[in-house]
C-alpha cells in the first residue's frame, strides 16, 4: 500500500493536484453488512436478505451508500499520513457521489487527489478528492470530497 507521508502538516501547503494512494483492497462480507445495518438500524431488505435481493435489481445484496462513505475513515490513514501534529480531524465534506452500487463480496480500495490546501486559525486545512472504487468495475462506488484539518 503506498502511503504518503509528510513530515509536517504545512508541507501539505502547495500539493494540489498530487495523487496518494491506492489503499489495499477490503472485502465487503455480508457479515460487515449487517453489523453496518444493526449499527445504522437500516434493516432494507437489499442490504440483509439475500434470498429476497437475489430477485432484485442487482441480483444480491448490496453494502449500504453510507457504509461505503464510512469506509473512508478506514482507507485514509491507508493512503496518508502526517507527522509532528498534535491533531487531525475530520471537519467536513463538500460533496459525495454514490456512482455504483457495491454488491456484497466484492472488494473496494481508495485513492486521492488534493484539490484545495490552505491555511487556517492554528492549523492547515486540506479538501481531498477522495475515490472508492469497486475491484473489476468501470465506475467507482463513491466519490468524496473530504476536508481535513491538521494541527501542528
Amino acid at each position: 500500500m503506498p502511503q504518503t507521508i509528510f513530515e509536517n502538516p504545512e508541507d501539505l501547503l502547495g500539493k494540489e493536484g498530487l495523487k496518494i494512494g491506492p489503499s489495499d483492497w477490503l472485502e465487503i462480507t455480508q457479515d460487515r453488512i449487517n453489523l453496518f445495518a444493526d449499527a445504522t438500524l437500516d434493516h432494507q431488505w437489499i442490504h440483509v436478505d439475500p434470498d429476497r435481493a437475489k430477485s432484485g435489481p442487482f441480483g444480491t445484496t448490496i453494502a449500504h451508500g453510507y457504509l461505503t462513505l464510512s469506509l473512508a475513515s478506514k482507507f485514509l490513514p491507508e493512503i496518508i499520513h502526517i507527522n509532528n501534529m498534535s491533531m487531525g480531524l475530520n471537519y467536513g465534506m463538500d460533496k459525495v457521489r454514490f456512482l455504483a452500487p457495491v454488491k456484497v463480496n466484492a472488494k473496494l480500495r481508495a485513492s486521492g487527489e488534493f484539490l484545495e490546501i490552505k491555511e487556517v486559525a492554528g492549523g492547515f486545512q486540506s479538501t481531498l478528492r477522495v475515490t472508492i472504487e469497486i475491484e473489476g468495475e468501470d465506475k467507482p462506488a463513491c466519490i468524496i470530497d473530504t476536508i481535513s484539518r491538521y494541527y501542528p
